[in-house]
């Protein structure tokens, strides 16, 4: 049975004033089995799920007095680990496609970081298509994203020293997983992995490469990360136990029975 993939999502906008936009999308693409599938002897972990938080934005700053009136800003947009992790281990490349007025619009990013940086006027919206390794998912991933220059209160002053930043964040789930592919990812921090149950025999782990011997495809250390957005579930977990506990503080408030005075009449 062919596993499926599909995302869940949710975006903030943060402009230059700070405020956010919450959105919400639910996107499922089945994959389709081929032959070299079929004479595939490894088995698929039934009832299995893995997950790949990313996050997907551009940040773009005005130029200021360097601007012109075409290069008014220039602005980035990129595909990004929740937590800054290395999305190589199950993103093959990225393209991004951008506005036709963009010399060779069809940009093909082959190795993270799945990135790239442009400058311009207008704002526009980018198609960004995600491929995967072909363990994973024979299917491409289609999202689309603003590119955002300028902040909600447009009276307001522009800064060429703070962005405007504009993400969205998306679960990527694959089902069904073969074993192979469980033992390849499950010691890597970008991918969410269940607890299998003791009885299940897996491959020996894939021990992760020596970040030192090559070029790290990850964002930590990236010259717009004090820009990134934190979509940490640990946080909105908090929020969330702080939003209940504060209903239930509400409904336990006593009731003033002061104003109820005396019953009136009596029993024989």
């Amino acid at each position: 049975m062919p596993h499926t993939l599909f995302a869940r999502k949710h975006g903030v906008d943060q402009s230059d004033g700070g405020s956010s936009v919450p959105k919400s999308q639910r996107a499922k693409m089945g994959k389709s089995t081929d032959d070299n599938e079929k004479k595939s002897s490894n088995k698929r972990l039934k009832d299995v799920e893995i997950s790949v938080p990313i996050v997907y934005g551009t940040t773009s700053f005005w130029l200021g007095k360097k601007a012109s009136d075409h290069h008014s800003h220039k602005w980035t947009v990129y595909v990004r680990g929740a937590t800054n992790e290395d999305l190589g281990v199950v993103i093959k490349r990225a393209v991004f496609q951008l506005h036709p007025s963009f010399n060779n619009p069809t940009r093909v990013v082959e190795s993270p970081p799945f990135e790239l940086s442009e400058s311009g006027w207008g704002e526009f919206e980018i198609a960004i298509t995600l491929y995967f390794h072909s363990d994973l998912c024979d299917k491409q991933l289609d999202l689309y994203h603003h590119l955002k220059l300028y902040p909600e209160d447009e009276s307001g002053p522009q800064s060429t020293k703070k962005p405007v930043v504009m993400e969205s964040y998306n679960e990527i789930v694959f089902s069904e997983p073969s074993e192979s592919l469980f033992a390849r990812v499950q010691n890597h921090p970008a991918v969410i992995v269940p607890r299998l149950p003791a009885n299940f025999n897996l491959p020996p782990p894939v021990p992760l490469e020596n970040v030192n011997e090559k070029k790290r495809g990850d964002t930590k250390d990236h010259p717009l990360s004090q820009w990134f957005m934190n979509f940490s579930e640990a946080d909105e977990l908090l929020k969330l136990a702080a939003a209940r506990q504060q209903v239930r503080m509400n409904w336990m408030l006593p009731i003033s029975l002061t104003n109820y005075g005396e019953t009136s009449g009596h029993c024989s």
